[in-house]
Parts: structure tokens; sequence; C-alpha cells
């Protein structure tokens, strides 16, 4: 097994373009849980006397308009854009997989169900954001709900499309013929087929969601002010980015490194699943 394990590994990271991106988000999650717990330093905690200080080697990324260390800043804040993602991942890979699971399997169900699903992407996901969040009301929470809601028709579209192939496979029929039920059918032998597809769309979610995050709280309509995620640090620096960049910049590339490194080790995931694919690319 450990064998086996390794060599999935090796052949994963067989690019070192996915193995660079896949330290670079080792090193930003164990940042943002290590740190923290082992500085005990406030993020919030105002010195005026020091405000928008140029990076030192006091304050690596300098400090904001209120005196705070951005570098500490995009540490903790760093734990909520993490959140943000890998709850809008998980959220909308279940309720996703269950539409398309549904609307692949039973015939009477595709046509409601998809018609719901293509008129929740007819809206480009920022305005849609937008609007759920106007609805639901300005909070952390809130944000997250929205954003499920927004990346679960992606996440339907995937599993409907390879679950229209798998309930014509012989194997689905035999089941069938054996008298299994239907739930025991799309548990134990539609679900695990849809393995492949479903773990190659959560790391892009995860990285649509941070950047989704990011561009909510950029407008004012995404997780309150003195919550410091990534977004609304970028938002609350805006008034003073002509004459302190670091405090849009540091963020921003916080922001970059981590979507990227989400993006290229989901194309790892994608070419180590399905080599087809990766040959035709």
């Amino acid at each position: 097994m450990n064998g086996r394990f390794a060599s999935t590994l090796r052949r994963l990271f067989a690019r070192r373009i996915v193995l660079a991106a896949a330290i670079a988000l080792f090193l930003v999650v164990t940042t943002a849980i290590v740190y923290p717990w082992v500085s005990g330093a406030d993020p919030n905690e105002i010195t005026v006397s020091q405000r928008l200080h140029a990076p030192s080697g006091e304050h690596w990324a300098g400090t904001d308009e209120l005196g705070r260390d951005v570098m500490l800043r995009i540490i903790h804040g760093a734990r909520y854009s993490l959140l943000i993602g890998g709850v809008t991942a998980a959220g909308a890979v279940l309720f996703g997989t269950l539409l398309g699971m549904l609307a692949g399997f039973f015939r009477r169900l595709d046509a409601p169900i998809m018609r719901l699903v293509d008129a929740m992407m007819a809206f480009p996901d920022i305005l849609l954001g937008i609007a759920l969040v106007a609805i639901l009301g300005v909070s952390l929470w809130n944000v997250m709900l929205a954003l499920v809601i927004v990346y679960t028709p992606r996440v339907a579209r995937v599993v409907r499309a390879a679950t229209l192939v798998l309930r014509e496979l012989l194997f689905v029929d035999a089941a069938r013929a054996l008298g299994v039920r239907t739930p025991r059918i799309l548990w134990s032998h539609i679900l695990p087929n849809l393995m492949s597809p479903v773990l190659v769309q959560v790391t892009f979610i995860f990285a649509y969601a941070i950047l989704a995050e990011a561009g909510l709280s950029f407008l004012g309509v995404g997780v309150p002010p003195d919550i410091p995620t990534w977004g609304t640090m970028i938002a609350g620096s805006l008034e003073y980015a002509d004459k302190a960049f670091w405090t849009i910049l540091s963020p921003g590339l916080a922001i970059v490194l981590t979507a990227l490194s989400l993006q290229m080790l989901g194309d790892g995931v994608r070419d180590l699943l399905d080599p087809k694919l990766k040959k035709a690319t």
C-alpha cells in the first residue's frame, strides 16, 4: 500500500510546477495555522505612530493606515480566506454531486434540475454572488453560503455528464438485474466512479472561492471589514494605494500565489486521473 501511495505521489509531482505548487500551498496552510498560535500577536493592534511605514526588518510587509503589521494580518487573514475556500469547495461538491447524480440517473429529474442549473450559470459568478449576499446579508457565513450556491451548478454539470455515461454501463445493468435498489446503486456503483472529476473540481472551486471572496470584499459586499481576509485588506487600503502600495501588493500577492498553486495542483490531479486528457493537451 505504501509503495502504491509513493508511486502515485511520484507521478503526481513528476512535473516540477505541480511540486512547486504543492510546496507553496503547504507553506501557506502551515504558516496560517502555526504562526498565529506560536506568536500570539494581535493582527488588529493599532500603532498610529507607525502608520504607513514601508517594509523593513521590523515589519516585513510594512504597516497599514492604522499602523497594523501587514504581514501579520496576511498570515491571520489566510485562515479566513482558506476557510472560505474550503467550506465553499466542500459545500459545492456535496450539493453539486447530489444534484448531478439525480439529474443524470433519473430522466424525469434531468430537465427541471438542469434548467435551474442553466439559469444560475447564465449569470456571471460575481454578479450572482453580489445578489445573494445582498439578500442574505453581509457576514462571513453568508458569504460562504452565497459562494456555495454560485459554484454548485459547475459541479452539478460535470457530475451529470459523468453519471449519464455510468448509468448505461454493464455493471449498473447487472446490479439492476440482481435486484439491487437504486439508492445502493447510486452509493456503491455510481458515486465511487465520480471521484476523479469531483476531486479536480475541488481544487478549482477552492481557488475560485478565494478569488470571489476577494472580489466581493473589494466591492464592499463581502466579509465585514473587521475580519482580516485578504479581500478586506485590499478594500480597506485602496484609499492609500498611491502612497503605500505595499498595503495592497502584499495581500494581492498572497491571493495570486494561493490561487495559482491550487490551479496548478488541480491540473496535476487532472493529469494523474485522466492520462488521455494530458496527452490531448
